[in-house]
């Protein structure tokens, strides 16, 4: 295997990788990264549309058509970016809870399982020095990173892409469900503050919930953005909001369906209206200007339609979400 230096020269040619090259073209060891990526191809809890589980690989292979020199983030490849192994014991039990309809308790015990994975995995790079962020599958596998950059950086805040509050307590049945990742967060982490952007399809005890938050919560829904705009206001002065409300360090947590269904057609439960891709971009440029970002995570990438379109669209957003964390 060629060295780091080796492999930075021929992305900095522009030169393409070898279709096994690790993400964005590269084939790191960690020793020579400053971020990891945690892949979990988990979808058992999908309640709609499936097939995120293969996003990892997908995203991967889409990645190496990337040209990766950034305006505004330079060369982000340079500090060195890996993607740990694709865990084939979960893509195995996802193809198992595939198979049948899984029962509550079934789909509880393996999302424990996923949530420990992750846990440990971020737990032991985080005290390493890492850079942490996870790649999904469906949007309940990052419970695990939080909890472990919760107990190793307190006051931080996560700003939360989504066209949907996944605020509820549980969903069919079913307390780890990818409509309950930010309940769990919130209900698990009482001094975190969340900032959600473009939500525009909830239920009534979703909005109730947030409303009990309280200071801790701020929701800037679609029709919200969409109406301010409309009337004059930038999306600056939005991003300004945003800021103002989160604290230095952020966490951010990016479900693709946050985005116009015209970039990510094939997630799971897409929803008309939401960011556009230089929208999304823009925030999150403008937020690592005067914030932290001390993780992240991608979701809700969904392979299909017979074109690599969404794992397109989903490799760009994970490039700039290495970025920021990285700036």
């Amino acid at each position: 295997m060629k060295t780091k230096a080796e492999q930075i020269e021929m992305l900095l040619r522009g030169e393409a990788p070898p279709a096994n090259a690790g993400i964005f073209g590269a084939t790191l060891e960690e020793k020579d990264c400053k971020l990891i990526i945690i892949p979990v191809p988990w979808d058992g809890t999908a309640s709609y549309g499936k097939g995120t589980a293969l996003a990892p690989d997908a995203i991967r292979k889409a990645s190496h058509q990337l040209d990766l020199e950034d305006l505004f983030f330079d060369r982000p490849y340079q500090k060195g970016i890996r993607m740990l192994k694709i865990p084939e014991d979960i893509l195995l039990m996802n193809g198992l809870s595939s198979q049948r309809k899984l029962t509550p308790g079934e789909k509880c015990y393996r999302s424990r399982i996923i949530n420990q994975y992750v846990y440990r995995q971020a737990k032991r790079l985080l005290a390493e020095g890492k850079i942490v962020g996870v790649l999904g599958g469906e949007h309940s596998v990052p419970l695990g990173l939080i909890d472990a950059l919760e107990e190793k950086c307190s006051n931080f805040g996560i700003l939360h892409i989504d066209a949907h509050h996944d605020l509820r307590a549980g969903y069919e049945g079913f307390d780890f469900s990818h409509a309950s990742i930010m309940y769990n967060v919130m209900e698990t982490f009482p001094l975190l503050k969340l900032c959600q952007v473009g939500v525009r399809d909830f239920c009534a005890q979703e909005r109730a919930y947030s409303n009990a938050l309280g200071q801790r919560a701020k929701v800037f829904y679609w029709q919200n953005i969409f109406q301010k705009i409309d009337e004059g206001i930038s999306f600056r002065a939005i991003i300004d909001e945003v800021s103002d409300f989160l604290p230095k360090k952020i966490y951010i947590s990016f479900d693709i369906d946050g985005l116009d269904p015209s970039n990510c057609p094939n997630t799971g439960t897409p929803v008309p209206g939401g960011l556009s891709f230089s929208q999304a971009v823009y925030l999150i440029e403008g937020l690592s200007v005067n914030h932290k970002i001390i993780g992240f995570d991608l979701c809700e990438v969904a392979p299909g339609g017979g074109s690599d379109w969404d794992c397109n669209v989903g490799a760009r957003v994970l490039y700039k979400l290495c970025g920021a964390a990285l700036k």
